[in-house]
């Protein structure tokens, strides 16, 4: 039976089984959403944010994951620490499939190594590329450890419907700067979109692999951090795979608080692509286009050091020929 099969059969399952996984995607049907528009180039397509009231999301947009409160909380991505309803699809024995009982899509999965280890997308790509080419419906997210994610020290990533990620779409559209590119796909960059994004897209597992590994090393890490600042979204589709790096300098924008002028939000992969899951009413409600705009540009990778990466990279493939 195929990956995608077994999903669904997990999927009914758990909607039939289990109360609370079944009460809170009744709940997304019916939440509030509004939409804002990044303008891009005259020639191409505006880039969209939706956002959308999802008190639920609460818990993952405020959690603490300094060395202190992770080591005072059991690892609720661990078997032994999550409800006894939740069940598991096993992918290649090292990593389990579930579906989040706390969704941001109307099919929302978690796919955590079987393994506790930190979360580290060194040496996992290739991992998150086959599992998206197995669940074609889906883009798969990987949050860096202080980059969005509420477990960083359990590896994972997450999968949503692709068809309700806006900037699955809007990548297609999107002007690339090359870095690299040959009959079996393109490495660049796109700056067209609010937010600085390196975009890969091949029909290589390999030269996706190494393209990606090449960014990664020509990336800078913080002092203190095992890996850089990033977000990754990737997705399979017409025989290709796509994979959008978000580069980050900071894990929660000035802005973050409770106070006044301020708002809970969080901001990781699925923020990037479009996606916002606002915990709180007021925020909800207060948030404006130009808060968004400054909320990206506060988080991302500033427009000097990506053009430092840029003309790395450029150099480094300009050597190589």
């Amino acid at each position: 039976m195929l990956l995608i099969e077994h999903i669904s059969e997990l999927w009914e399952r758990q909607l039939h089984d289990w109360q609370l996984l079944r009460d809170n995607y009744a709940a997304l049907d019916g939440l509030i959403t509004r939409e804002m528009i990044i303008p891009v180039k005259e020639s191409l397509q505006d880039s969209r944010v939706v956002l959308q009231y999802n008190p639920e999301r609460l818990r993952s947009s405020s959690a603490s994951i300094d060395d202190a409160s992770l080591k005072a909380r059991p690892c609720f991505l661990c078997s032994e620490n999550q409800p006894r309803e939740q069940e598991t699809v096993v992918w290649d024995n090292r990593y389990k499939i579930q579906v989040n009982p706390y969704p941001i899509f109307s099919r929302h999965l978690t796919i955590s190594a079987i393994e506790h280890t930190p979360q580290r997308i060194n040496g996992r790509i290739a991992d998150m590329m086959l599992i998206a080419k197995e669940l074609p419906e889906y883009v798969v997210f990987y949050n860096g450890p202080q980059s969005g994610a509420s477990a960083p020290d359990h590896a994972h990533f997450q999968a949503g419907l692709r068809s309700e990620l806006p900037i699955c779409d809007e990548l297609f559209n999107a002007s690339t700067s090359l870095f690299d590119a040959n009959s079996q796909g393109i490495f660049g960059l796109i700056t067209e979109l609010g937010r600085p994004v390196f975009y890969i897209e091949t029909s290589s597992i390999e030269i996706g692999e190494n393209w990606f590994n090449t960014l990664l090393n020509a990336l800078p890490v913080k002092t203190g951090h095992d890996e850089p600042l990033l977000n990754i979204l990737c997705w399979h589709d017409s025989g290709s795979w796509c994979i959008a790096v978000f580069p980050r300098r900071k894990h929660r924008p000035a802005c973050y608080g409770t106070g006044e002028d301020q708002f809970v939000i969080s901001p990781a992969s699925v923020d990037m692509g479009g996606l916002w899951a606002i915990a709180r009413e007021e925020d909800f409600n207060n948030l404006t286009l130009h808060d968004v705009t400054l909320i990206y540009l506060d988080v991302c990778m500033s427009p000097q050091d990506v053009e430092i990466i840029t003309e790395n990279l450029r150099n480094y493939y300009y050597s190589k020929r």
